[in-house]
């Protein structure tokens, strides 16, 4: 059976018993503050579980895309030593949110593998839950091990702790025993001579957990006791590539379909063949994981960068990069050739990929070309740490810095550091590495009370489209404490007038008023797990009471003007460039908005003026507002309005039209297109291959950008002695100053020529090396040509010149490679070391280096001090 067939056979089976076929939401995540990815089946869904929303049918099923690279059997340097963990990942589900429970799930999980996939029960094993002996003293789950009985034999029946057979979403919420499926599929001989049963869980390639059935009882609460929950819930996830192993007679997921056309395509672009050398091996499988989990990352519109969520994918591309680049010999970008068979592969399941292939494979070769740029660079800053080097062990705080700043990567390092007979400080590193991931932590770490309940209220209504003040009361509250913002306190309302950050809008401010006149600010607005949460620093002295809720409203509108001619700006594009353009991203702020979105090339002048000129055109054309709530998705979709990727839509939707120009969106607009007044692009640029980003303003940030043109201007001219053609003379002023710096440059050129004449007689010899210290009045630029013109005079050269420009200090030292290499002189460590004369320092080549300072009184004690390194 073929991988296709597996995931369409398994969303048949639970579609037969009542459950609805949900496509996969995107890997990253908008509003949940305590993950960056999809990290599980689950994660979806937790709105459910949580009873923040209820799904349209209580039974549902998937296939859920998820990315892990770190935890339990997940840290990112292990993925491709084994052959059954991968960073992406597909997670098989079924869910109940309140309907069936253990008897169903276990009933149906036997059923569809033993009697559909033919699996046989001789190589099926179950963990239970044993109970715990700990706070939480829970009891054996009895309920689960009764039921298994009927289905296979008690000896196969294994009780597993805590670690293994308690699953939790987190520190917090909804958590339950879980029972495992395991399956042994080693030979008869292998069998023969250990039990499969002490394999479960120990981390055996061919005896590995295939399915987990979690059952949601309990409630962890912030205080850490448990609570039963009020409706019981079912969460299973089954590893398809797992699964895919097992059905396929094969020893190893990356010997499934899912993998091998990837692995046949590495081979025919490297010309190396898998299963014939381990390290190459590790390689391939290492590429052919990692290809996938950023070609899904990119289509669903996180790229990589160098911050949160993007920074997870650029570090795991990196991975994939340095690994061919290291074993499989691969010095320019290959990866992005990969995206075509993936493509093939997983289109079909998974649309997405098709809809974006181009955009993927231009980021993934951009990245690839900039990584390996890096690569050469590091390589050589490596050169220079071992050429600076005094004994055969380097510094670990030099490795740290050359992976910090420089993303080299430490296990390359090592490696090259090795075939050259040196070993670096790893206890050094490793502290360094530490306090790093220390201060992350802590600047991330956020503490969080259970919630105050005040009012049972199941539905929190927004109402902020119509109006921005309201009569509210405080559902429930909470305090969080973070080392970034201190104590907060997080609010939560019947019913608010204030939009949560989404959509790239961000959140409202403004204020609550209690009835004595109390003020207490809103700060931010955001959604958590379908809950509008609003932060306020101080919570009001009496909770219970009902408080006037509202809006700034001057935020709001400003906020307002930009979302709207976003979507303008979207549709100029689209008109000016071509329908390719897509939107890859925006950010609506309330003095400015972002927008990013897929293009080839830089905009011309014309195009960017052409893009204004549309958005002002739709401004003065005075459209109205044609809004469409609750409108059905497909009915919204074939009206023509645009859909994203990366983003979780319901089966109802808002629709906000303005002309020609239709999106689904959530955010808050203009009721008109005049109010935005005028709109200005202020940038346009790159983000990332085939990405390129406008970022633009309107109404009164365009109001004072042109007064600040205006005055900018008015003073130029007042410089210009008030010329009637401003222009004219400012560039008039330009070819004279280009004119005046040719003739400077050539007559220090010729300057250099008669000082060089009068250094090759000041030049003198000291124990066999023709050495000369002198401060000079050149230029940077004019000393360095000096510099070579005597060293290919001289042999044996030691130059070290000083100068002073415009106030700083600048030290230039020329070793002759013949130095270099019998006297062991090092150019950059001695303008290192000289530097220190001059407040500054410097570095470069063992034959030329410079340094720095802003002590030029220290350049005459740094040329006496250089007599010393051959004295």
């Amino acid at each position: 059976m073929n991988s296709q067939d597996i995931r369409t056979t398994f969303l048949k089976f639970f579609e037969d018993k009542k459950h609805s076929i949900v496509p996969s939401a995107p890997m990253v995540l908008k509003d949940d503050p305590t993950l960056m990815f999809v990290n599980s089946g689950m994660a979806p869904f937790k709105e459910y579980f949580l009873g923040n929303a209820q799904p349209k049918n209580n039974r549902l099923t998937d296939s859920q895309k998820c990315l892990r690279v770190s935890g339990k059997h997940n840290d990112l340097e292990e993925v491709g030593y084994d052959t059954y963990h991968h960073t992406l990942f597909e997670m098989l589900g079924n869910w109940s949110f309140g309907d069936y429970f253990k008897k169903e799930a276990i009933a149906w999980a036997w059923e569809l593998l033993t009697e559909v996939y033919k699996i046989d029960k001789d190589i099926l094993y179950v963990t239970v839950f044993e109970g715990s002996e700990d706070a939480d003293n829970l009891d054996m789950d009895t309920e689960a091990y009764d039921i298994w009985k009927q289905y296979i034999s008690e000896d196969r029946i294994l009780k597993g702790n805590k670690k293994d057979n308690f699953w939790e979403m987190g520190e917090q919420g909804p958590c339950g025993p879980c029972s495992e499926i395991h399956v042994d599929i080693r030979s008869a001989e292998e069998k023969a001579k250990v039990d499969g049963k002490t394999l479960i869980n120990e981390d055996h390639p061919q005896v590995v957990e295939i399915w987990n059935l979690v059952f949601m009882q309990y409630n962890r609460k912030a205080n850490g006791t448990l609570e039963g929950l009020p409706n019981k819930h079912i969460d299973t996830g089954m590893g398809f590539e797992r699964l895919c192993m097992v059905l396929q007679n094969v020893q190893s997921n990356y010997d499934t379909d899912v993998f091998t056309p990837i692995i046949r395509e590495i081979e025919a672009i490297t010309g190396k063949d898998y299963g014939k050398n381990e390290k190459a091996d590790v390689a391939i499988r290492v590429i052919s994981d990692h290809v996938r989990a950023v070609a899904f990352s990119i289509a669903d519109g996180q790229l990589p960068s160098n911050t949160g969520a993007g920074y997870v994918i650029r570090r795991i591309l990196r991975r994939a990069v340095r690994y061919g680049f290291t074993f499989l010999d691969k010095k320019e970008p290959f990866i992005y050739r990969l995206v075509n068979v993936l493509t093939e592969k997983m289109g079909q399941a998974f649309p997405e990929l098709k809809a974006q292939k181009q955009l993927i494979e231009n980021v993934i070769k951009e990245e690839e070309a900039s990584f390996l740029r890096t690569l050469d660079q590091g390589l050589a800053i490596l050169d220079r740490i071992v050429d600076n080097a005094t004994d055969k062990q380097v510094s670990g705080s030099k490795v740290f810095e050359l992976k910090d700043t420089y993303g080299f990567p430490e296990d390359l390092t090592d490696l090259i550091l090795r075939e050259k007979g040196f070993s670096y400080n790893k206890g050094e590193f490793n502290k360094r590495l530490k306090e790093q991931q220390g201060r992350g932590r802590e600047a991330s770490e956020l503490k969080s009370d259970d919630w105050t309940i005040l009012i049972e209220d199941e539905e929190q209504e927004f109402i902020g489209y119509d109006q921005l003040d309201a009569k509210v009361k405080i559902t429930k509250y909470r305090k969080v404490v973070s080392k970034k913002e201190g104590t907060m306190y997080q609010l939560v309302f019947n019913l608010t007038p204030f939009y949560a950050e989404g959509g790239g809008q961000v959140g409202d401010k403004g204020y609550i008023q209690s009835s004595n006149g109390d003020v207490s600010y809103i700060v931010d607005t955001k959604k958590e797990n379908n809950v509008i949460i609003h932060l306020t620093k101080e919570l009001p002295s009496d909770v219970n009471q009902t408080f006037e809720a509202k809006v700034d409203e001057k935020q709001r509108y400003r906020t307002e003007c930009n979302h709207t001619a976003t979507h303008l700006l979207h549709q100029a594009l689209r008109e000016v460039l071509g329908d390719h353009v897509e939107q890859k991203g925006s950010a609506v702020h309330s003095k400015y908005l972002r927008f990013d979105f897929s293009h080839f090339s830089k905009l011309t002048v014309d195009e960017l003026r052409d893009v204004e000129n549309f958005v002002n055109a739709r401004i003065e054309s005075k459209l109205p507002l044609q809004e469409g709530r609750n409108v059905p998705m497909e009915k919204a979709v074939a009206e023509g309005a645009m859909a994203l990727f990366g983003e979780k839509y319901g089966d109802a939707v808002r629709t906000v039209r303005f002309g020609q120009s239709i999106e689904l969106c959530g955010g808050t607009h203009v009721k008109n297109t005049a109010e935005i007044w005028h709109f200005k692009i202020v940038s346009e640029g790159a983000v990332a291959s085939g990405i390129r980003r406008i970022e633009a303003i309107t109404n009164d940030a365009v109001k004072s950008y042109y007064h600040e043109n205006n005055r900018a201007f008015f003073e130029m001219k007042d410089l210009l002695n008030n010329a009637k053609e401003p222009i004219k003379a400012l560039q008039n002023l330009q070819d004279e100053n280009s004119s005046l710096k040719k003739q400077i440059e050539q007559l220090l050129k010729e300057k250099a020529k008669n000082i060089k004449g009068e250094l090759k007689n000041e030049i003198t010899e000291i124990n066999g090396v023709n050495f000369l210290a002198k401060k000079l009045d050149l230029d940077a630029s004019g000393i360095k040509d000096l510099c070579f013109e005597l060293g290919s005079q001289f042999d044996n050269l030691f130059l070290l010149f000083g100068a002073e420009n415009n106030g700083k200090a600048i030290l230039s030292c020329y070793v002759s490679k013949s130095l270099v290499e019998t006297k062991d002189l090092n150019a950059g460590t001695i303008v290192r070391e000289l530097g220190k004369h001059i407040q500054g320092g410097g570095g470069g080549q063992p034959f030329f280096a410079t340094a720095g300072g802003k002590n030029p009184a220290g350049i005459k004690d740094a040329l006496e001090a250089a007599k010393g390194y051959i004295a």
